[in-house]
């Protein structure tokens, strides 16, 4: 799991059909100080209602990702699974 910063939505006029009715977000991974770190990346966000600006956990790996969504075949690698209220480090 990553803790990661939205930085905004991602609109498509043409998509794969795993992503239909799923909100593409923008995100970039943050160090446990929430400071940027690495390249930014696509995550899809289940349910958690996330924006530009909220700061969020992101699971990258595709199995876990396919389980929590409950299909084998979704070509979907990270997910955002919800926003983060606060940090201790």
């Amino acid at each position: 799991m990553n803790l990661c910063k939205v930085l905004g939505n991602v609109v498509a006029t043409a998509k794969h059909p795993a992503f239909e009715a799923r909100k593409l977000m923008v995100v970039q991974p943050l160090d446990e100080q929430r400071r940027p770190i690495g390249s930014s990346f696509l995550a899809v966000d289940k349910s958690s209602s996330a924006g530009p600006g909220d700061v969020v956990l992101v699971m990258r790996e595709g199995n876990g990702v396919r389980q929590l969504l409950g299909d084998k075949t979704l070509p979907i690698r990270s997910l955002i699974v919800g926003v983060v209220d606060a940090v201790d480090a």
